[in-house]
């Protein structure tokens, strides 16, 4: 007979501390933009905690099933990858394992497709092996700050109180969640950017779907969408090589900073995912007359708030390509401005296109010693549109992970730009 398994009654204490955890880097966000500063700051020998309001790492790159890496590489007939770092180790561990299919898109760009399981174990495995601390499912509740500086942050966790003690910040929150629970100034866009609510289709004729065009969907979408509760006229169906199942991506959801208007975008994105459905088994039955969700992903929210830094990347200057004296990352992709809830805005540039991310869009001007990655950077909404993919997002990991270790205890506003730099080659001057 199994022994009795014993249990004690406890009340939580009238006065209570938080549990302290000490680190040379917080990282905030474990997204692929805070997993990259996070691995990357290890390598430099810091101790680093990682803190993520989801129970898992990977963040949106696992949540939102895109299972797509977009960004790693120039356009057109001489592409070459820009991006390397975590990227390397990434392509490499995954391909080999046969959970990374590379292609060649419609844009003339390398792309790779990805199953999300096998990518969350992968940094799973990577953060661990580093030694790094991942603190999950904490939601920042208040941040310290003396003269220009934050010192300390508390978070909340269902089992109590945490404070997290640091030198260096990473925000790579998405929603420049750091800078603004610090009290500084930040963005918001003044006009609606749609998000999507990305899901995967099963059950369709993997025979006649080969012969499907997407403009025709696009098409059918424009004239008898409306019939169905869509609101999207573009977007893509994308069959995984290999698999049972296409990704969906054709449902637009207006951002709202507002918690309720947030949590009820859940329910308004499944609501279109399932009118895409029955738009699907209606109007183009031969292929998808038995079609079925496979899976609902987390909404994406491209644009929220962002830091206010020492400057902003602009169209103009994605445009033009200068090198800023201060690049810290290279970029390709285009401007992809989700601010219609019909069609995507598109800004296409010539082949072998390459623009940069100055590191005074990634430091907010009222902080010195935070460093912002992702889409909560410094830039206006176009610009913004075209970085925050996942390829510049994993450059912008790195460059922010040194940028805190060669500021060290002063200043990420004075920090040795040369030193940077050449820490830096292989994401600022690499071409093979």
């Amino acid at each position: 007979m199994a022994e009795a398994i014993s249990t004690r009654t406890v009340r939580r204490p009238a006065a209570r501390s938080a549990k302290t955890i000490a680190a040379d880097i917080c990282v905030l966000g474990a997204g692929i933009a805070g997993v990259s500063a996070a691995l990357e700051a290890s390598k430099l020998g810091r101790t680093i905690v990682i803190v993520d309001g989801a129970p898992t790492l990977g963040g949106q790159a696992i949540g939102s099933i895109i299972g797509t890496i977009i960004g790693l590489y120039t356009h057109g007939p001489h592409r070459y990858q820009i991006t390397h770092g975590i990227a390397d180790d990434l392509i490499s561990d995954l391909t080999a394992e046969g959970s990374l299919n590379r292609r060649v898109s419609m844009t003339s760009t390398i792309t790779f497709q990805y199953d999300e399981v096998r990518l969350c174990r992968w940094i799973e495995r990577k953060i661990e092996e580093a030694g790094i601390h991942a603190l999950l499912g904490a939601v920042l509740v208040d941040v310290a700050v003396d003269k220009r500086r934050v010192t300390h942050v508390q978070f909340a966790t269902r089992f109590g109180p945490v404070a997290v003690e640091a030198r260096g910040w990473v925000d790579a929150s998405g929603d420049a969640s750091l800078t603004y629970e610090a009290g500084f100034e930040v963005r918001e866009p003044d006009a609606p950017v749609y998000g999507s609510l990305n899901f995967l289709i099963e059950g369709y004729d993997a025979e006649a779907v080969k012969e499907l065009v997407i403009k025709d969907v696009h098409d059918r979408l424009a004239t008898r969408g409306g019939e169905y509760g869509l609101v999207r006229h573009d977007g893509f169906l994308m069959p995984f090589p290999g698999k049972n199942f296409m990704l969906a991506n054709v449902t637009h959801l207006e951002t709202k900073l507002d918690p309720l208007a947030t949590a009820s975008m859940v329910a308004e994105g499944r609501r279109q995912a399932d009118s895409a459905i029955r738009f699907l088994k209606t109007e183009f039955p031969r292929i998808f007359e038995h079609a079925r969700i496979r899976a609902y992903g987390n909404p994406g929210l491209r644009q929220t708030r962002w830091i206010v830094g020492r400057r902003q990347l602009t169209l103009d200057d994605i445009r033009k390509g200068e090198r800023p004296p201060d690049a810290a990352a290279r970029c390709a992709w285009w401007v992809e401005l989700h601010d219609a809830k019909d069609l995507v805005h598109w800004e296409r540039f010539e082949h072998d296109h390459v623009y940069y991310i100055p590191l005074a869009c990634m430091v907010p001007r009222e902080a010195d010693n935070i460093v912002a990655a992702g889409r909560s950077v410094d830039a206006d909404v176009y610009a913004l549109s075209a970085i925050r993919v996942m390829g510049p997002c994993i450059a912008m990991g790195a460059a922010a992970a040194h940028s805190l270790d060669l500021a060290g205890s002063g200043s990420v506003h004075k920090i040795d730009l040369t030193r940077l730099q050449q820490r830096l080659y292989d994401n600022l001057d690499r071409t093979d």
